[in-house]
């Protein structure tokens, strides 16, 4: 049996202790790694607790279910995988945060894993996407913890929300059903959704904006039915670095509560390059809270439509 032992680190300019809330609180996750895209809490007492995460590895979607253990005072978690994805057999490791000064901190990530049936060519993808999301998650936590110490107003959320006299199951299959959003979306002009695993999509789309450019955006998206889909895009417009969101519908006795949320960083090296040489962090939130926010009304209204006609 084959089973590797990997290790990662960097230096981050920020406190250990916030290094270490950072990635205890796994509602930042989607936030500060990359292949992140939403993560599910489960305490089980005692410094334990049961988490389920939805990432890309590899370019693809993937999900696991990993037990945690904190050590707040000793600065570590460690974590293990419960039930691993294919072609992961065993997987586990440890965060630990290492205070350098009062304002400096190593992150250590160790791993260690091995391949089902220990297939050389399984351990060998499993190395690359270990690799490649380690570095990839190492160098977006030392970017976005920095970001967050000195240039807060560049993340930003809101959301909009709507009552539909309908069910939340017609107004989540509307939602659900992307692949039908160039027949039922006017601003959506090209679409492609692929749904590997049930409930784990990847949607690519041309998305048509006020002003008549044209934007392709790809996401990861999670769906639990009839409650909410959580997304991440992974292939961003230019002024965004990150950007995540979720649908969630609310159903009570008068119908259903719609809501579409978003959260945004910018893009600072491209707002003058896209809104002009006078353009600031104030005009771009403005510019992009806009965009989505009238998409994200399109698309609900259009759901309302949809709903209430199937209600009637």
């Amino acid at each position: 049996m084959t089973i590797r032992e990997v290790e990662h680190e960097i230096t981050v300019a920020a406190p250990a202790a916030e290094v270490y809330r950072l990635i205890a609180e796994v509602e930042n996750w989607p936030l500060i790694f990359p292949p992140s895209v939403y993560v599910e809490q489960e305490p089980l007492g005692e410094g334990q607790e049961r988490i389920r995460i939805w990432a890309t590895a590899n370019g693809s979607a993937k999900n696991w279910t990993s037990r945690r253990t904190l050590d707040p005072q000793g600065l570590r978690i460690t974590f293990r995988q419960e039930v691993s994805a294919p072609p992961v057999a065993s997987m586990g490791g440890t965060w630990i945060i290492e205070p350098l000064s009062d304002a400096e901190s190593r992150i250590r990530l160790l791993h260690d894993y091995r391949a089902i049936d220990d297939d050389p060519e399984k351990l060998a993808w499993i190395d690359q996407a270990v690799d490649r999301n380690s570095r990839s998650e190492l160098a977006s936590l030392k970017e976005n913890i920095e970001r967050a110490t000195g240039a807060e107003e560049l993340t930003f959320s809101f959301e909009d929300t709507i009552r539909i006299a309908g069910s939340a199951k017609d107004v989540y299959d509307f939602i659900n059903e992307a692949q039908l959003w160039t027949e039922r979306l006017p601003h959506v002009g090209r679409v492609e959704l692929t749904e590997d695993t049930p409930g784990l999509q990847t949607l690519e789309m041309d998305t048509v904006a006020k002003d008549g450019s044209q934007h392709t955006t790809k996401s990861i998206r999670v769906c639990f039915p009839h409650e909410k889909i959580v997304y991440k895009q992974i292939t961003l417009p230019a002024l965004m670095v990150l950007h995540t969101g979720y649908w969630r519908f609310v159903e009570d006795g008068d119908g259903v509560l719609a809501t579409s949320q978003h959260t945004v960083t910018l893009n600072t090296a491209n707002i003058t390059k896209i809104l002009g040489p006078e353009a600031g962090v104030t005009e771009a939130r403005e510019f992009v809270h806009s965009a989505l926010s009238t998409n994200s009304r399109a698309t609900l209204g259009h759901a309302q439509r949809y709903a209430e006609q199937r209600h009637s």
